[in-house]
């Protein structure tokens, strides 16, 4: 696309477009979840639902970063800036058409929270729950007595409650009984994303699940004594039930994550310890089911075939071609044109090589090879797959920034400590993007996405700017 001057205040209106309203208009599909809109779309790897919406705002839970609509844009449809204010403008840049009508706008905020009707009875839940999902009958009745679990009229779906500190419901999910056809999980309308499906106990442990049937099925699989912990059902892998439970329970202080032992539960795990750790609950560990997840352990316990547990592949790669990095002896001379034609020939590894070796460098110059090691040990405990979740496009782009950043801070030819370390710090982050856009590289399939080429057609000088 030509380059389009906006002015400032076109910038601010793309940017403040109704994304709710904007995606329906593209066909996205949205499920309103309490004040806000969860995105539903598929991919290669399956259904997605950890983006929510509110008004021009958005916020992925899984990778962990949000803003405004032009970043949505820029995020969801690979777009660059030009493009994406372009498409939320219009072709006659007249936003405003994208806003809902009044109407619209009251009707969603006046809908509250209201419990699915009960059946008279639990015959159709107990069935399912036992015959199909093998869980321990006792359990269901106890939760049965709490009313956080029972049968709805309408359609005999199972109904988890989540209550507030008080005892009162705040949110509930749905949950098919049917033993064929199209099963399906979904939250109710109104429902406060802070409380969800859970039991509290007097003891310091707290147990977090994906779903109720997870939790169940955790239970029934370790009976001992269960009603003395804690236990809590996310809904998905998202942490706002965890954390109003967290606060309103002072006698916890050790959570153990039990979540899918999937490509998304893999990637759950990095991301809950981050989010728990920054409020203030560092003692996190991870209990991992040996199947797919905890009902797949039962099924495999009463003799069903369970399906297995799924590898996340992305994080397998990374961490086994930063074990095949090689110690390459720095010589600071050569450091630049090593840099640079190792990115500009495409050879990732032999660029994280070089970087990796630089950063032993500047850090211990006296114990280069014995700091490598660290740094390649570092680079495997550090990474994260729900932080490299980015497009390989965006990858080029992140790379390509750091080797510039890199180029520039080389140029230096004294330098303090403090400026040794911060150079050592460039280097290790130029290796860990490097592997990452190698990885993606390795990862490609025969459909591959649209990348952005990189045209470099001469050596630059350390600070240069990359066409």
């Amino acid at each position: 696309m030509p380059y389009i001057p906006f002015t400032d205040e076109q910038k601010v209106l793309a940017n403040s477009v109704n994304l709710e309203e904007f995606l329906r208009m593209r066909g996205e599909k949205l499920e309103r979840v309490g004040r806000e809109h969860k995105l539903i779309y598929y991919d290669s790897s399956g259904k997605h639902d950890s983006i929510t919406l509110r008004g021009s705002t958005w916020f992925d839970h899984k990778n962990q970063v949000g803003g405004g609509a032009i970043k949505f844009m820029q995020e969801f449809y690979d777009m660059d800036f030009q493009t994406a204010v372009h498409e939320l403008l219009g072709q006659t840049i007249t936003p405003l058409s994208y806003a809902p009508s009044k109407a619209v706008v009251h009707e969603e905020k006046t809908k509250e929270f209201k419990l699915p009707e009960a059946n008279s009875n639990m015959h159709r839940v107990f069935a399912y729950l036992i015959k199909q999902r093998f869980i321990n009958p006792e359990i269901i009745s106890f939760f049965a007595k709490q009313h956080t679990l029972y049968e709805d009229k309408q359609h005999h779906n199972a109904v988890f409650v989540g209550l507030d500190e008080n005892g009162v419901p705040r949110q509930a999910s749905k949950r098919s009984t049917n033993s064929f056809g199209k099963t399906f999980r979904i939250t109710c309308e109104g429902s406060d994303t802070r409380y969800s499906f859970s039991h509290f106990g007097k003891l310091e442990k707290l147990f977090v699940f994906e779903a109720p049937i997870d939790m169940l099925s955790y239970l029934t699989l370790h009976p001992e004594n269960w009603q003395q912990h804690s236990y809590i059902a996310m809904n998905g892998v998202y942490e706002n039930a965890v954390l109003t439970g967290l606060k309103s329970h002072s006698n916890l202080n050790e959570i153990i994550l039990c979540v899918d032992n999937d490509e998304g539960g893999i990637e759950a795990v990095d991301r809950l310890k981050d989010i728990l750790a920054e409020n203030g609950y560092p003692n996190v560990k991870r209990l991992s089911p040996e199947f797919k997840d905890w009902n797949e352990c039962l099924k495999a316990k009463n003799g069903v075939e369970p399906l297995p547990a799924v590898p996340h592949k992305r994080k397998e790669e990374y961490l086994k071609e930063v074990s095949e990095l090689g110690y390459l002896k720095c010589r600071p001379d050569k450091l630049t044109s090593q840099i640079y034609a190792t990115f500009k020939n495409g050879q990732y590894n032999y660029l994280a090589e070089y970087a990796l070796a630089g950063s032993a460098f500047f850090v211990a110059e006296n114990s280069e090879n014995t700091m490598f090691d660290k740094l390649r040990c570092k680079l495997k405990a550090e990474y994260k797959p729900y932080t490299g979740k980015g497009k390989k496009a965006q990858k080029q782009r992140d790379l390509q920034d750091c080797v510039q950043e890199v180029l520039c801070d080389l140029k230096q030819t004294a330098r303090t400590r403090e400026q040794s370390i911060n150079t050592a710090k460039l280097l290790y982050q130029l290796a860990d993007n490097a592997v990452r856009l190698s990885v993606e590289e390795t990862l490609s399939t025969p459909i591959q996405e649209q990348t952005e080429d990189i045209d470099i057609v001469s050596e630059p000088e350390p600070c240069m700017e990359f066409g």
